[in-house]
């Protein structure tokens, strides 16, 4: 009997791994057909030039004045702003595929940072529940995915961020591939090279998410630390890097420039605790709240499984999740689209809760596909109405 059970339970499961790899495919196929709608606007404009003056940016030595500029006169995201220059000069078309691209990497990394490696048999599941999760989650898809100026700042650089902070949630938990060539002589000076570029990327992000990842790999190496393992080369050169990007993103003259010009400044310090208290519970209670409604969901499904534990990076992800949303009390302004950093966060802990009771309770399976597959309908409703709108078949 047992043996019959456990055909029928492989059976089912490489059926939903068919069927979550079409799921995948609608996903970008709708994903890259709403990014053609979504033309240049509002600050891809501005960013289309070399900001002091009217002229069209041509090339790389433009670029570099531009964001020479932009530091010291608007804001501190070099990084992000200058990978959107690049961008607005190879064309929308172009931007359209590297959005595309850009969701298939996020989905990767972020199944990547839940602890989920290629030998796993149900990654091929977990990628595309990846991507249906931010799609369906997202507070603001079309301006944190599709708008190009949010896709820089918030797809794109959550790529980069999501890569640093999983490379050292791989080596803080129990002995696997990485790991191994990590403590290797040839894979330290590898990762030295790619971390100090990768952790200067991550935090010269924005100013949550960058601080907060900074932190999550000072804490990551205490890990270590306390386990009486020595913290790798490339590991205090990637914390390091990511300190001075955070640095520079924070201080930027352009940020003071900037704040200066917010009414709020204007207001008694009561009055901007309220809004702050405000904008904080907007994010947690609205932007955030579909996200954190279904990690609460997992997590009391996995507390009914005797055999599960939150592991030490889960609790680093919720941890720097934490962190960033807290960060923005600091800024007058917290907009939905600048809940997407968290938000992957959260997703990346979904995704390990549920990896985890797959592994136990492998009849729980196909339960758990419904609810995935509820919130990958919902991100088709919202670009499917945009392309419809788009199309003049709804008005």
């Amino acid at each position: 009997m047992s043996a019959i059970k456990d055909l029928k339970e492989n059976r089912t499961k490489k059926l939903a791994f068919c069927i979550s790899i079409a799921l995948m495919a609608v996903s970008l196929l709708v994903f890259f057909t709403m990014n053609r709608y979504v033309p240049f606007m509002m600050d891809d404009e501005w960013y289309a030039t070399k900001l002091y003056n009217e002229e069209p940016v041509r090339g790389l030595s433009d670029i570099v004045d531009a964001q020479i500029w932009h530091y010291n006169n608007w804001g501190g995201r070099s990084i992000t702003h200058g990978l959107l220059q690049l961008i607005l000069i190879a064309g929308e078309r172009t931007a359209d595929v590297l959005n595309t691209l850009a969701l298939m990497l996020l989905s990767a990394v972020t199944v990547f940072a839940a602890g989920i490696r290629l030998r796993d048999k149900n990654i091929l599941f977990f990628i595309p529940a990846a991507a249906g999760l931010i799609c369906g989650l997202n507070a603001n898809l079309k301006m944190s995915m599709c708008w190009q100026a949010g896709a820089a700042n918030y797809l794109y650089i959550t790529v980069f961020i999501m890569a640093f902070l999983s490379m050292y949630l791989a080596c803080i938990g129990d002995e696997n591939a990485f790991s191994k060539f990590a403590d290797k002589a040839t894979g330290n000076v590898l990762l030295s090279i790619l971390m100090l570029p990768l952790g200067l990327m991550a935090g010269w992000s924005n100013e949550n998410m960058g601080p907060a990842v900074f932190v999550a790999s000072i804490i990551a190496m205490a890990i270590l630390i306390k386990n009486k393992k020595t913290p790798k080369l490339w590991m205090i050169l990637g914390s390091f890097a990511s300190c001075i990007g955070s640095v520079l993103v924070i201080l930027a003259p352009g940020n003071f420039v900037r704040n200066a010009e917010i009414t709020e400044n204007s207001y008694g310090v009561l009055w901007r605790v309220f809004l702050r208290g405000y904008a904080e519970s907007k994010a947690f209670l609205e932007y955030l709240f579909p996200t954190i409604t279904v990690l609460v969901f997992i997590l009391i499904l996995a507390k009914t499984i005797p055999e599960i534990r939150l592991s030490v990076q889960d609790k680093l992800l919720l941890f720097t999740a934490l962190l960033s949303f807290g960060a923005m009390a600091l800024s007058p302004h917290y907009p939905d689209r600048a809940t997407f950093g968290t938000m992957v966060l959260l997703i990346s802990v979904i995704i390990s809760v549920a990896s985890k009771i797959i592994k136990k309770r492998g009849e729980l399976f196909v339960p758990l596909c419904i609810p995935f597959i509820l919130i990958w309908l919902k991100g088709m409703y919202v670009m499917g109405e945009f392309i419809c709108i788009s199309w003049g078949w709804i008005r």
